[in-house]
């Protein structure tokens, strides 16, 4: 373990500051003896010298899982003020069984972790900090853009989806001395959360994918959802720069809540950077300046992620040639526009799932000539709200009237969806179960071993909560 490593992420005082919490057990002779080098919220990752936060859910109180944490390593813990209240005596006990963790009563643990984290991030003043948010295609564009810094700068970014009210704050605590940038996504799932979130990175620079109807449910309307994804502006305060799409509906209110720079992006845009041509499965092919790359990620609408981390890459004055190179070393990631080849040729994209996503997908398969047939299994959009079954039943009549073979419907919200398509009275072949359960998805692949060839390509598209790769699994362990 590295020096850097070893050192507290924070002191004991720093944590006390930021957070008003209250050191209540654990004996310390000396601040040096306060020390913790990572942070979680799980007690099954928890490790030597980690900070465990236990957090309140509806479900579920952290609390009961400190044991555990202590157990594992943990040298701080936070417990929220009124749990230590109504049953001092449990974690007295395990004090005198441990007296060299620390123990920090605060109001809330959520909070206090985003408060920490806060400070923890304001130890680094010349990280280039970048948030980016929008409806879809966040995680592609932070990974497009994490290639492309990295050419030139140590890049720390979040891992995988880490980008919620408890993600975001665990991922900057992975920022260290020899980092340069911090490209951090930024999700939602309510209101005021991107504001909170952004309070704990204050990203000077921004990209906005879009405003679609991702959490339309839970936001109530596309304009709450744009006035909520605006806040990732909220610290530019006249130094950075937003990076915004030209052609979205909320466009101009998006330019009025900068106090910045704003650039568009788009395809057309910036006449140095154009579409050489489309490659189906194997991606696209796209020139920077006299420089031509290969985007791996297969379907336009990654082409138009790729420019918003292009137009970021240019404002911050990285070369053609160091852009070029970042698009070309991206790496497929999991469940996001993956393409699998084995018996089949298959699109895993079921890490999320909006009606902007499916539709695009849809369409992108669509469009990609082949002579095999092609299946599309396409489970529930979740967080809809009130327009799913109306998003359910378009869903189902852009499948109707795709050139899809055969189209598979999973779960209770896309029974619209194949009703739908059953009216349009397409020529595809229609399958639906109304599980996701593993019964449901063992029914669905022996479907489609019956029905389909080798060579054959298959979409899967669903939201997370379908765990639609359960399919792609089965499907790839047939020899």
């Amino acid at each position: 373990m590295s020096g850097i490593e070893e050192k507290s992420l924070l002191s004991l005082s720093d944590v006390l500051e930021s957070t008003g919490g209250i050191h209540v057990l654990g004996v310390i002779d000396s601040e040096d003896d306060f020390s913790f080098t990572s942070v979680q919220t799980d007690s099954r990752l928890v490790t030597e010298k980690t900070l465990f936060v236990p957090l309140i859910g509806e479900k579920q109180d952290g609390h009961k899982y400190v044991p555990q944490a202590i157990e594992k390593g943990a040298s701080v813990i936070f417990i929220r003020l009124k749990n230590f209240e109504e049953n001092a005596s449990f974690f007295t006990d395990l004090s005198q069984k441990n007296p060299k963790i620390v123990f920090i009563a605060v109001e809330n643990t959520l909070t206090a972790l985003q408060k920490a984290a806060t400070r923890y991030v304001e130890k680094f003043p010349d990280l280039i900090r970048i948030g980016i948010t929008g409806s879809s295609g966040k995680t592609t564009t932070k990974e497009i853009c994490a290639s492309i810094f990295s050419q030139r700068y140590s890049v720390i970014s979040n891992k995988g989806n880490l980008n919620s009210e408890t993600g975001l704050p665990l991922s900057v605590f992975m920022i260290r001395k020899e980092h340069k940038v911090g490209i951090f996504e930024m999700g939602m799932n309510r209101k005021d959360e991107i504001k909170e979130i952004a309070s704990v990175l204050k990203p000077r620079f921004a990209i906005v994918t879009n405003i679609g109807t991702a959490h339309v449910g839970l936001l109530g309307s596309r304009e709450n959802i744009a006035q909520e994804k605006s806040h990732v502006f909220d610290w530019i305060n006249g130094f950075g720069t937003a990076v915004i799409p030209f052609d979205d509906d909320f466009t101009d209110y998006m330019k009025e809540q900068v106090d910045g720079k704003v650039v568009l992006y788009g395809d057309g845009k910036d006449e140095s950077v154009s579409f050489v041509r489309d490659e189906g499965f194997d991606g696209s092919v796209i020139r920077i300046g006299n420089e031509e790359a290969r985007l791996s990620l297969p379907g336009v609408y990654n082409y138009k992620n790729a420019l918003g981390a292009i137009a970021l890459a240019k404002v911050l004055g990285l070369t053609d040639k160091e852009i070029a190179s970042g698009i070309n070393g991206l790496k497929s990631m999991f469940g996001r526009s993956q393409v699998l080849h084995e018996k089949y040729t298959i699109l895993q994209d079921c890490y999320n799932a909006n009606p902007d996503s499916m539709e695009k997908a849809i369409e992108f398969v669509s469009s990609v000539k082949t002579d095999c047939k092609k299946i599309f299994v396409l489970g529930d959009m979740l967080e809809l709200g009130e327009s799913s079954f109306k998003d359910h039943s378009h869903c189902g009549e852009l499948a109707s009237n795709s050139d899809a073979a055969v189209l598979i419907f999973i779960g209770k919200e896309m029974k619209a969806a194949y009703e739908k398509a059953k009216e349009c009275n397409g020529k595809s072949s229609l399958f639906y179960v109304e599980q996701h359960d593993d019964k449901a998805i063992e029914e669905v692949s022996d479907y489609i071993r019956k029905i389909s060839s080798a060579g054959d390509v298959i979409l899967v598209k669903g939201s997370r909560g379908m765990a639609l790769e359960r399919v792609v699994k089965t499907l790839e362990e047939e020899k």
